[in-house]
């Protein structure tokens, strides 16, 4: 299989890695899986009759060395249908710190592990039954999670509804298949055949469920990079210094001097129902300073992209004229924000007034964003599974547009009943695919391939 990682004999293999962050630390934690866990384990000192999921007090050893410690630390044991990966495993918490994992890593490879491949472990319990494919992508979201709303959407997926939904989809197009079995098998019989109307709405509906599904994708995206909330306005508007407010941290340069920023500074900010990705962006002005004319050139395409801006001026004149020209160059919601209302607050009810030096009016400005992205960003469904990668929305669309196929052949009756009937084959293998039902090496690879080692 040449670029396949998990061919026959490395399926067989006992794998080992680190399961925690390299470095200075107080834990780190070594898993070892596969047939020879044991053996391997009692080469460096692990006794081989533990008691099953109990940590056990080791004293860790070079390899058949006794006398040559490397730690003094805790051994769990769980066996092959208790385990995580479906396999025998052994867990080691080790002293933390570079020195002693590395050694007691090199002793497990010494006595006969196999150092494991990115996602290994995880793809393990997909080939055991421990989860599914979209579970352990669930596993590697949440690790990844960096927002609320992606926190909860892997957490949905890993709990199987979205497995379950495209089960019920799946079973749903087989009941399909055997209206259409039905009609091509019996069509003397007293109740057949199947009236054509009967088929075209079973699949209709299995085609308005795969649209619904198909278009969370765009949620999932923005809980991930989230809604890009641009603060934009004249050079020494105070944009800096509120980006370093919302942040509460003095992530950009604040200065008097017009144009101090040059370049777009970006940070995260987690928010609901969406993060905001918050950028702060170089002063709106014409200048014949090269590098500042870049930065406005930086801004310009930040506004074309924004979810909502928060148009920035320290009078209630320039705001309307800011709020003109970036009308202008982006399409997105304006939030009017009068800074410096330490000085001078607008007295405006369309206007959100903030001090960032003195914190005032920063709760009401967070309230504005969140109404203004929660406007054009429709929230994900509380506790229901979207579709969280590109490769989810690939598969779906490819049974989305098989079912299409199916229906209008057989609305137009343009086929024969067996001919139509492989479109919906190939949206039920589309379905498989995802779930990891059916064992496509190449899929499994892309898929595991983006995990960290250890999981």
């Amino acid at each position: 299989m040449g670029a396949a990682r998990a061919s026959a004999d490395r399926r067989d293999a006992t794998i080992v890695a680190l399961a925690t962050p390299p470095g200075r630390a107080a834990l780190a934690v070594l898993r070892i899986s596969g047939p020879e866990a044991g053996a391997i384990g009692a080469r460096i000192g692990v006794p081989a009759a533990l008691t099953p999921r109990r940590a056990t007090r080791v004293r860790l050893h070079a390899v058949d060395d006794a006398a040559s410690m490397l730690d003094d630390a805790l051994a769990t044991w769980f066996v092959a249908d208790a385990s995580p990966t479906g396999e025998d495993l052994l867990e080691l918490s080790l002293h933390g710190g570079h020195y002693v994992s590395t050694q007691v890593l090199a002793a497990l490879v010494a006595a006969g592990a196999v150092p494991a491949l990115a996602g290994e472990f995880s793809e393990r319990a997909v080939r055991h039954g421990k989860m599914d494919l979209l579970q352990a992508e669930a596993v590697a979201d949440l690790i990844d999670a960096r927002s609320q709303a992606m926190h909860r959407a892997a957490l949905v997926q890993l709990s199987g509804a979205l497995s379950q939904r495209l089960e019920a989809l799946r079973d749903a197009l087989v009941q399909v298949e055997a209206l259409l079995a039905y009609d091509i098998d019996f069509p003397d019989e007293d109740d057949g055949p199947q009236p054509r109307a009967r088929v075209t709405a079973a699949a209709q509906h299995v085609l308005s469920a795969l649209d619904a599904l198909g278009a969370t994708l765009p949620m999932a995206e923005l809980g991930r990079d989230g809604v890009p909330v641009v603060l934009a306005g004249a050079p020494n508007a105070g944009k800096s210094s509120l980006f370093n407010a919302l942040l509460g941290d003095a992530r950009a340069i604040v200065s008097e001097i017009p144009g101090t920023t040059r370049d777009a500074l970006e940070a995260l900010v987690d928010e609901r129902p969406y993060p905001w990705r918050l950028v702060d962006t170089a002063g709106l002005r014409d200048t014949d300073d090269r590098l500042e004319r870049l930065g406005v050139e930086v801004s310009a395409r930040w506004l074309a992209r924004a979810g909502v801006v928060l148009v920035c001026a320290d009078t209630d004149a320039a705001l309307d004229a800011t709020a003109s020209a970036v009308g202008t160059a982006t399409r997105a919601r304006q939030v009017l924000v009068r800074t410096k209302a330490d000085a001078a607050p607008s007295t405006r009810s369309d206007v959100v007034s903030v001090s960032a030096r003195e914190g005032r009016g920063l709760d009401a400005l967070r309230a504005a964003v969140r109404a203004a992205v929660s406007s054009t960003h429709p929230a994900p469904p509380e506790d229901q599974p979207i579709v969280t990668r590109a490769r989810h929305a690939a598969a779906i669309a490819a049974a989305r547009g098989e079912v299409a196929a199916f229906v209008a052949a057989w609305e137009a009756d343009a086929l024969p009943a067996p001919v139509a009937g492989t479109h919906l084959r190939a949206a039920i293998t589309a379905l498989e695919d995802l779930t990891g039902a059916i064992d496509i090496e190449d899929v499994l690879t892309r898929v595991f391939r983006t995990f960290c080692v250890g999981k």
